[in-house]
């Protein structure tokens, strides 16, 4: 018998019927969850105790996505966004719910996930550290604004990404950035859309550091002379450190003029009430909330109790920005990070700050250390992975057996995974502690104190 193609509905073109949910709960990503038939319902943009119009986007077997329509009923906590691009931005997703709940559902969320996740004990209350905790606004000292030329009406789009897009919005000022690089953008929009080359500009990098405002613009072509001038004039009228960086990652300083070495200035900032200069190269990593890293920091120390004679290993190191200050209380320190031109500022920064006291290594901590020369006994252990954590590196702790380990971690899904490698060696956790670098989003960053037994 003769058959015939049927093309099949498209469901995930075809649009749900509208109704009303109750939320019960936010996840730990900062969506709401409901209920429906049998079906956990993930709502961005809700929260716990409101009943919500929604509308379905994506159904699975055993869960189903939905888009927000209407607030039927409202939370005491809801509160009106203060960013009037916050709902195209994708930077930030909880500016609707007050800062002080947003920071209850962060402790409660890193508490439930370490206990269900890494098989430990109940957390106890003693247990729980002090949140450390900063301003809910203006707390960024650094941010990546997108560029993006449109060819039919030759304007240069300044802006973030929209969430879960490519598409950029175009953007005039962010209340979570440090007001001196909020001021900045549309200003810099203006005056980037004068430029010949605008076609071939990237991204720009805006960081506040102690020594001044710095503007890092990535170019994918030479620039002709006369935007080369127009740039430096909007430097000198904003007192900008403004730099060029090609697509082979070189800077060039445009402002102020290069002194005699023809080395670019640097961004720095200081730790350990100021005892320590940590300077950086732009694009790499540091926290961006200077405050919150300040107190975190000091925590770290606090915890660690480093005694002169101890030997102390900062894996994932970044620049120095947790062994430069340990450094400081005679501790012999070893710190290893995957990032080569890291390594390499962070042992300029022990120079420049007359550390002799810290060692600097380059290792890929996913890989094999057993060759390494650095691995062996230590006393205490620090580590601050990215988000993908230090599952790794942890397979060394016989080799290790620290009595002490500080993890410092950005996402607590891989810290309750890697905790459990610390409980099953022995350690148990004594402390606790939300660190919220990331206020107005979902992001949780801790802290958590593990001691042997």
């Amino acid at each position: 018998m003769a058959q015939f193609f049927q093309a099949k509905p498209n469901k995930s073109k075809q649009l749900s019927a509208k109704l009303s949910l109750s939320v019960t709960q936010l996840d730990h990503l900062g969506a709401g969850i409901a209920q429906h038939q049998g079906k956990v319902v993930f709502i961005p943009g809700v929260l716990p105790g409101e009943t919500a119009t929604v509308q379905f986007v994506e159904q699975k077997k055993s869960y189903a996505k939905a888009k927000l329509i209407a607030i039927d009923l409202a939370s005491a906590d809801r509160v009106k966004p203060l960013c009037p691009h916050y709902h195209q931005c994708g930077g930030c997703d909880l500016q609707h719910m007050d800062i002080n709940a947003q920071r209850d559902h962060k402790q409660a969320t890193l508490v439930d996930l370490i206990s269900k996740l890494s098989s430990a004990e109940a957390i106890e209350a003693d247990m729980i550290a002090k949140p450390i905790v900063g301003d809910a606004w203006h707390y960024r000292r650094r941010a990546r604004l997108a560029t993006l030329f449109d060819k039919n009406t030759r304007r240069l789009q300044l802006g973030f990404r929209a969430g879960n897009s490519n598409k950029i919005v175009s953007i005039e000022q962010c209340p979570v950035l440090a007001d001196s690089l909020s001021a900045l953008i549309t200003p810099l929009a203006v005056n980037l859309n004068q430029l010949k080359a605008k076609s071939s500009l990237g991204h720009v990098e805006l960081t506040q550091a102690d020594n001044g405002n710095f503007a890092v613009l990535r170019v994918t072509k030479v620039l002709p002379a006369s935007d080369i001038r127009w740039l430096t004039g909007f430097a000198e009228k904003h007192q900008l450190h403004f730099l060029l960086q090609d697509d082979e990652g070189q800077l060039t300083q445009l402002y102020p003029l290069l002194q005699t070495d023809g080395e670019v200035t640097l961004p720095y900032y200081h730790l350990a009430q100021e005892s320590v200069r940590c300077s950086f190269t732009p694009g790499n990593f540091v926290q961006i909330n200077e405050v919150i890293n300040q107190a975190m920091v000091d925590q770290a120390i606090k915890w660690l109790d480093p005694q002169a004679g101890e030997r102390i290993l900062d894996l994932f190191c970044g620049v120095g920005n947790f062994s430069l200050p340990l450094a400081l209380k005679s501790a012999e320190v070893i710190a290893v990070e995957g990032v080569p031109e890291m390594v390499q500022q962070a042992k300029q920064n022990a120079v420049d700050n007359q550390l002799d006291n810290v060692s600097f290594y380059h290792a890929d901590l996913s890989a094999d250390l057993s060759t390494q020369t650095w691995l062996g006994k230590i006393d205490k252990l620090l580590l601050d992975p990215a988000r993908a954590g230090a599952f790794e590196s942890l397979q060394w702790l016989q080799k290790m057996q620290p009595k002490k380990v500080v993890y410092v971690s950005c996402n607590p899904a891989s810290l309750a995974r890697d905790s459990s490698v610390l409980l099953a060696n022995g350690y148990q956790i004594t402390q606790v502690g939300l660190v919220d670098m990331f206020p107005q989003t979902h992001h949780i960053e801790a802290m958590v104190l593990f001691e042997l037994l």
